[in-house]
């Protein structure tokens, strides 16, 4: 693949090309010299460029312009901003990522294929070997419920920092290819759900604590199905209205499993008691509506819903992300629309 890369400083400029391999067949420009109409064609665009820089943008806009037929743009903005994550798709950033940014995860959102991180190992052992840690501290966890047991909070916390990392160095379709390979059932709709909620979470600019506090919350918050019997969870018909009364108290029994335990946050029970709650006061178990549901819960609730369609079960093929989003979308009232909106990028990217 070709990659063109923009800055509008020397340094920058400098920066990335210590970061990009030239398998990548970088090509690098200073913003004041580039003409896209003369430029030659390029799969991916990287984009170092102040946009709080007014003169910046009118002169992005026609550069972009010329190179929407690119795949891949990726924009490196500084600051967790909102308002300039949103500027940068304005100007078509199909992606944008915020500084400080490390090569590999700059790569993984390059590149399709096996990306080789600086260990030498390739994205998908470095996965696989995440997941496996991963599952293993979920069955451990899982089997302390089941016995009455208490949770080893730091082997979950451990667990989630494997799937954080993973997420952020080579991309989620690295991660849902590699989950679905090798894992099955509760445990794979966890660990699904846990890797798009960092990659959510990534995307919206959330700061680095508050994406490990939402990726130990999604790890964690089916830990009540510990309490449910297999033959209701892995049920492949539809279940019946007492089956279903039973499903829906897990999340009050995760609650009830986790609360008081040394080492686990207020957000993280949060959002392993109210995951299943909507906007409108039709979830599950409180009710609770509106601004009573905490921003972490509404990030893992999307998350939550999109991992167990795209999940593959032995009487259930994925769903395409494509239809899954369109699911999303039809939420109206029950999920946050910016957010969902927002969420987009998770679902169709890369």
């Amino acid at each position: 693949m070709s990659v063109h890369v923009i800055a509008d400083s020397r340094d920058k400029l400098s920066a990335l090309r210590l970061m990009l391999p030239m398998q990548l067949e970088p090509n690098f420009y200073m913003l004041s010299d580039i003409k896209a109409a003369t430029a030659p064609d390029a799969d991916a665009v990287v984009v170092a460029v102040d946009i709080r820089v007014v003169d910046n943008i009118a002169v992005l806009k026609e550069v972009m312009y010329g190179m929407s037929h690119a795949a891949k743009r990726l924009f490196l903005i500084d600051g967790k901003s909102h308002i300039h994550s949103a500027q940068a798709y304005a100007l078509g950033a199909t992606r944008v990522l915020h500084n400080p940014v490390s090569p590999s995860v700059l790569i993984a959102q390059l590149s399709d294929q096996v990306v080789m991180n600086w260990s030498g190992s390739s994205a998908a052992a470095e996965a696989t070997r995440s997941a496996a840690l991963a599952s293993q501290r979920l069955s451990t966890a899982f089997t302390s419920v089941a016995r009455g047991f208490k949770v080893d909070v730091g082997g979950m916390e451990e667990a989630a920092t494997a799937i954080a990392d993973s997420v952020m160095d080579h991309g989620l379709s690295n991660w849902l290819a590699t989950v679905r390979r090798h894992h099955e059932g509760t445990y794979q709709h966890c660990l699904l759900v846990a890797g798009v909620a960092v990659d959510f979470g990534v995307s919206l600019g959330v700061p680095q604590a508050d994406i490990r506090r939402l990726a130990v919350a999604a790890t964690f918050h089916d830990i009540g199905k510990a309490c449910i019997p297999l033959e209701v969870l892995d049920k492949p018909g539809k279940l019946d209205p007492e089956e279903r009364a039973m499903i829906e108290t897990h999340s009050s029994r995760g609650y009830d499993v986790l609360k008081g335990t040394p080492g686990i946050s207020d957000e993280v029970l949060s959002g392993v008691r109210h995951h299943h709650e909507f906007l409108d006061g039709s979830g599950y178990p409180d009710g609770i509506s509106g601004n009573s549901i905490p921003d972490l819960v509404r990030l893992l609730t999307i998350s939550d819903i999109f991992g167990a369609l795209i999940e593959d079960r032995r009487y259930k093929a994925p769903m395409p992300r494509e239809d899954a989003y369109e699911i999303l979308l039809k939420m109206r009232g029950k999920l946050e629309a910016p957010l969902v909106a927002a969420f987009r990028q998770v679902a169709l990217g890369q």
